[in-house]
Formats: C-alpha cells, structure tokens, sequence
C-alpha cells in the first residue's frame, strides 16, 4: 500500500474543488471570508473524498473490467483497507464539522449519508442517482452559507436550486449519451426506459426551472449586475438544454455537446453570483 494510492483513490482534484467551492459559497452568503470559514473547506474536502473511496469500494467488479488502474482492482490498497479509509475520512470531516455549526453539521451529516447511500444502491436507480449528484453538488453552496447562520443559507438557496436543476439536466443528458455502455454494462437508466427524446425534454424542463428559479435572488442587495450577467448565464443554460431536446439518438446527444455548455453555464453562474455578493 503506497501513500501516492491514498491520495489517488480519493480523487484529490474532485475533493479540493469541492472544499473552494464551499468557501465560495460563504463568500457569497457573507461577501468575505474569515480564517474560521477555511474549516468549511477541509470539512467538505474530507467528506467528498470518502464518498470517491466508497464509490470505488462498491464500483470494484465494474473497475476490474473498465479501470483496472484504479487503486483497488491495481492491487495497491486492498478492499477492507479502503473500507477503513473511506470511514476515517467520513468520521474525519464530520468531527471537523462540529466545529462550525449545527447547520453546517447537519448538512456534513445528510451528505455523508446520501454519499453512501449513492454508492451502495442510488447510484443503479434510475433518477434518483440523478437527483442525489444534483443534491450533493448544489449542497455544497447551502453547506457554505450555513456558515453565516440561517440567514446565510438561506441566501444561498438560489444558486444551490439552479444547481440542483441544471446538475440534474446535466446527468440525465449525460445517461442519454451513454445508453448503450450502460446497456452493456447491466445498469438501467431513465434514457434505457423512456427513451432519449423524452430524457431530453425533462432535461429541459429542468433547465426552465433554473432559469426561473434563478430570477428570485434580484432584490436591493443584487441590483442590476446581477440581472445582466444572469440573463446571460440563462441563455447559455437553455441553450445547452435545447441541444439536447432535439435529440432522439446518443450519438446525437454527444455530438450536441450539451453537457459541456451546461456545465459552462454553471460555472458562469457561480462567477454571476460570487461577484454580485462583493461589489
């Protein structure tokens, strides 16, 4: 067992992106940051890397065939170590968590179990492994912002439900593109059951919602920069969106390229929000 194989199981990228992303929620929520808020940071990191852990835990037969370089099929950590790790990293950050706040605990505590959960058995079921990534990815901003009390998550509800909406378009279009590995490989996905069309139009209702929801933060702390740059973060969501609802096949979904421009439109959101809340 090498230490560079700890660090790799864990998908340290993902992690670390996802500890900033926390601390980009408090920023938006509070329009600072504070040395305490870097908690959030190592809190979220921990949790997010014990959840790679125990997806690879799970994912082990699969990643035998598809990714025998990963840690587990490689040899180089064996699958009961992994098991230990993934629970220390879990318990690790919950323990951080309870220096925060009780909201942020809370938080640290559903995500962990929903991270689990998503790996034993949400992952193979239809939609609601959709809905649980788009859960843990919009999370991320209530997570920060419960830093700043109530108050704060509150303020973040927003942007957590554009996530949420758009992540959840994102992953369904993302099944729709890989229809047929999945078929191969025994899982079962909304595009396998309803077809790729009719994924695409939910996808697509999806984005609507984000749009509209996106419209609810405009008020006297806002003001017009938030307004402008939405309109264009909306645009591009429904553009992407649209790309994929005149698709009927998986090889046109992927040529679309419409998971790409909502993760695009996305990250523009986050940029939207994180410079309203400091000008």
């Amino acid at each position: 067992m090498s230490v560079s194989a700890f660090i790799r199981i864990t998908r340290p990228h993902n992690a670390v992106v996802a500890g900033l992303t926390a601390l980009i929620g408090y920023l938006i929520a509070t329009g600072t940051l504070t040395p305490p808020s870097l908690l959030l940071a190592v809190v979220v990191a921990l949790i997010t890397a014990g959840g790679n852990v125990i997806n690879d835990v799970f994912d082990v037969e699969i990643d035998r065939i598809n990714r025998p370089d990963r840690p587990i099929p490689a040899g180089a950590i064996s699958l009961a170590g992994a098991r230990v790790y993934a629970a220390a990293l879990f318990v690790g950050g919950i323990v951080i968590a309870t220096l925060t706040t009780p909201l942020c605990l809370a938080i640290a505590l559903v995500n962990s179990s929903v991270l689990i959960a998503y790996a034993v058995r949400l992952k193979r079921t239809p939609v609601l492994g959709n809905v649980a990534v788009a859960y843990l990815t919009g999370s991320v901003f209530l997570f920060g912002g419960a830093f700043a009390g109530i108050e704060g998550l509150v303020r973040n509800l927003s942007l957590a439900a554009i996530t949420f909406l758009a992540t959840v378009a994102r992953e369904l279009l993302k099944d729709a593109e890989d229809v047929d590995g999945d078929a191969a490989g025994g899982a079962r996905t909304l595009p396998m059951i309803a077809g790729v069309r009719k994924t695409g139009i939910f996808a697509f209702a999806c984005a609507c919602g984000a749009v509209l929801v996106s419209l609810l933060p405009f008020g006297d702390w806002w003001g017009l920069f938030y307004l402008a740059g939405i309109a264009v973060v909306d645009l591009v969501i429904l553009f992407g969106a649209f790309r994929g609802l005149r698709c009927t096949t998986p090889g046109c979904v992927r040529e679309s390229n419409a998971t790409s421009i909502l993760r695009a439109g996305m990250f523009a959101a986050l940029a939207v929000f994180a410079i309203a809340a400091v000008i």
